[in-house]
């Protein structure tokens, strides 16, 4: 049988302004954070960028509702893109225009501001989106003269994005001119995806035809659940026997449907795409989004008006020839399955906010530098680590963060307490340090609560920086010391408004 290689055309909208799902700080990759001519401001978390909040599944649940008005087949992208395939609904309303004007109308009498593109595929189609204030539409066949001005960055692949310039392949379209086998020899599966796509066609082939077998797979609840979590751990479980049955009969998921039935007979069924494969992480977390967008309000959980959820059941809707994928040479993957599997478990026992994992920010203190977001999530921290923090403390960095600086002293030989001028001089070297355990910020001493009384050894310092000098409630002025003691430990103390704390200590 021969497969169409022409992608078929699509539609996308994005709500690019939907409350939660603003990214901030991004940018159209590859423009420097320009957008480009004639692109609209906007991020890449189009394109496998972070993920989203439960606000933003729940703020764009009713955008899906009038999308599902014009085509009952919707697929969430994510909380804010969703997409449908044009061609049917085209002809019944009169032209792929006049299809694009109706959606982007319905969905702003809803109060949502939207960009809606029609291309041939889903990456076109996305781009086409973002393109000017309001999308715009690739006649058909037009796709990759479309797609041969932009950048190489839209494909969302930093390490191949941050090669191909090295080259000389700045553009999609120079990108397309290679042959695809040379592509996939010099650069691997992703030089083989990214050709793929430079060129106007699908991410990867479809399968020709379903398969006949049901590959579906479903859990019931009973008694019914009224929390989300236990149904969000079940998900990941079923994923995984879905992806088994998928495996044995060599196949793979980029589409899933997610039913949920509650105990008064009310169903909730989504479409949800993935740009990669779905893993059953990544199931379990579209499952989560979709409770979440279910909830009338933050304070009351999935199915509680409904009598509780009873029935979970996973679809695999587009399938994909599986590839396989190449392991680690220390079997991390695997390691990170478990550790995913287990997370989720206690997840489902504790809380979705209980089990954090660290995730790298920017900042000159060292408490600055890790956020700790739910597992699962992904979160864009409003300071980046990637950019220059002038001030910031020299490597290493301490081992051990205190998450509340602890009261110190440090003082002189002669037993007075060190301070710091304006030009940064010190009154005399520093012979002492006294650590104890009691809070720093907020204490009317400044001794500590328990001392420990150490011989400074070696010191580094003063660093002083002063953070938001031009809003005067919340300026702060620091004086950075590393000071090693004779007991062998290092420590990073702070000299603030007159008094010493120990931030940090280097194990």
């Amino acid at each position: 049988m021969t497969v169409k290689s022409t992608p078929p055309r699509v539609l996308v909208l994005r709500c690019p302004d939907l409350p939660g799902a603003a990214l901030p700080g991004a940018a159209l990759p590859g423009t420097g954070g320009s957008g480009g001519a004639g692109w609209s401001g906007g991020g890449d978390e189009d394109f496998g960028g972070p993920e989203y909040d439960g606000a933003a599944a729940r703020a764009f649940e009713p955008v899906v509702a009038v999308v599902e008005e014009f085509c009952p087949r919707v697929e969430v992208v994510r909380p804010g893109v969703c997409a449908f395939a044009a061609r049917g609904p085209a002809r019944y309303f009169g032209g792929e225009a006049e299809l694009a004007r109706k959606v982007a109308e319905a969905v702003a009498q809803s109060g949502v501001a939207c960009q809606v593109g029609i291309a041939d595929g889903l990456f076109a189609a996305q781009l086409a989106a973002r393109a000017g204030p309001t999308g715009v539409l690739v006649s058909a066949g037009e796709t990759r003269t479309f797609l041969a001005g932009l950048p190489v960055g839209v494909l969302g692949m930093p390490e191949l994005c941050e090669l191909l310039p090295r080259l000389g392949i700045e553009t999609l379209g120079q990108l397309a001119e290679l042959p695809p086998a040379e592509a996939a020899s010099r650069f691997g599966a992703d030089g083989k995806l990214a050709s793929r796509i430079a060129r106007g066609l699908d991410p990867r082939p479809l399968v020709p035809r379903p398969p006949a077998v049901d590959l579906s797979v479903q859990a019931e609840f009973d008694p019914p659940v009224g929390q989300s979590e236990p149904v969000i751990f079940t998900a990941k479980a079923l994923a995984d026997q879905m992806h088994v049955r998928l495996a044995a009969r060599g196949l793979a998921c980029v589409r899933v449907g997610v039913q949920v039935h509650c105990a008064n007979g009310q169903e909730l069924s989504r479409l949800w795409r993935h740009d990669g494969l779905l893993s059953g992480l990544a199931v379990a977390e579209r499952v989560r989004w979709q409770l979440d967008s279910w909830r009338p309000g933050s304070g009351q959980e999935a199915g509680d008006e409904a009598g509780g959820i009873t029935l979970l059941r996973l679809i695999p809707d587009q399938l994909v020839r599986a590839t396989g994928r190449q392991l680690a040479l220390w079997g991390d993957s695997v390691i990170s399955d478990r550790v995913a599997r287990a997370a989720i478990r206690v997840q489902a026992m504790l809380g979705h906010d209980r089990v954090t994992q660290p995730v790298l920010a920017g900042g000159r203190r060292p408490a600055d530098q890790v956020l700790l977001v739910p597992f699962g999530d992904a979160a864009v921290p409003q300071r980046p680590a990637g950019r220059p923090w002038p001030g910031q403390i020299p490597a290493p960095s301490p081992v051990t963060v205190y998450p509340a600086p602890l009261a110190a002293r440090l003082t002189d030989a002669s037993g007075q307490l060190v301070s710091v001028s304006g030009r940064a001089q010190l009154s005399a070297p520093p012979a002492w340090l006294s650590v104890g355990s009691g809070e720093g910020p907020g204490r009317s001493s400044p001794r500590p609560a328990t001392e420990q009384v150490r011989a400074v050894t070696a010191w580094a310092g003063p660093w002083p920086v002063t953070e938001r000098w031009w809003d005067p409630p919340s300026v702060c002025r620091q004086a950075r010391f590393q000071l090693a003691t004779d007991d062998g430990s290092a420590w990073l103390a702070v000299l603030q408004e007159g008094r010493w704390l120990i931030e940090g200590r280097y194990d």
